[in-house]
């Protein structure tokens, strides 16, 4: 199993620094544009996708339905497994919103959010059964950006725990018990954009 795990495109809220949890914002045209320029990037490697399959949230199904469009993949239900974490009541707050009402340590206090462990756990699930169901299946995901880096933990010991990028692509296959890293959180497909822009 060859899974291509990606973050969905800009949104306003992603713009405006908004934490979007699990409010459904869809993207904005940077983030059409953004899909875009992956879709083409995927175009024009060597490697085969099989199928596209998303979040249920409305920035993933977006981003999704552009890549299966682009590549000619069909375009899987949307799975709620991979959905972003609840943030509860940071939802719709900006960072300095949340240290003036929570302080600095406002992850760690109980303000709603869903925890690493009830993430990792629904994110592994996912995993477990498309690689049970379909152990050689080449897989476009489209998650989110909290729910990725709970993955990559999981699954890879020893990748650079950075924040991941809107839009970014990591490949990982698996190998016996464990997954091999072939990228991690690129998206130099966004620079032909940056140049333009």
């Amino acid at each position: 199993m060859i899974i291509g795990l990606i973050r969905h495109g800009e949104t306003e809220w992603n713009a405006a620094g908004r934490i979007q949890g699990q409010t459904d914002i869809p993207l904005n045209e940077a983030g059409i544009r953004q899909a875009q320029a992956l879709a083409a990037r995927l175009k024009a490697e060597n490697r085969a996708w099989d199928a596209v399959v998303s979040s249920d949230l409305a920035r993933a199904r977006e981003t999704a339905r552009i890549l299966a469009d682009a590549l000619g993949l069909p375009l899987l239900p949307p799975d709620p497994r991979i959905r972003e974490r609840s943030f509860g009541l940071a939802e719709g707050t900006t960072e300095d919103e949340r240290l003036n009402r929570w302080g600095a340590d406002w992850r760690s206090r109980d303000i709603g959010q869903e925890s690493d462990e009830s993430v990792r756990n629904r994110a592994l699930a996912f995993i477990a059964d498309w690689r049970k169901a379909r152990p050689d299946i080449r897989l476009l995901v489209v998650s989110h950006g909290s729910v990725l880096a709970v993955l990559l933990r999981a699954l890879c010991s020893g990748l650079e725990d950075r924040r991941i990028g809107n839009m970014s692509l990591s490949i990982l296959e698996s190998s016996g018990d464990g997954w091999i890293v072939h990228l991690h959180n690129c998206s130099k497909h966004l620079d032909m954009l940056e140049t333009r822009s």
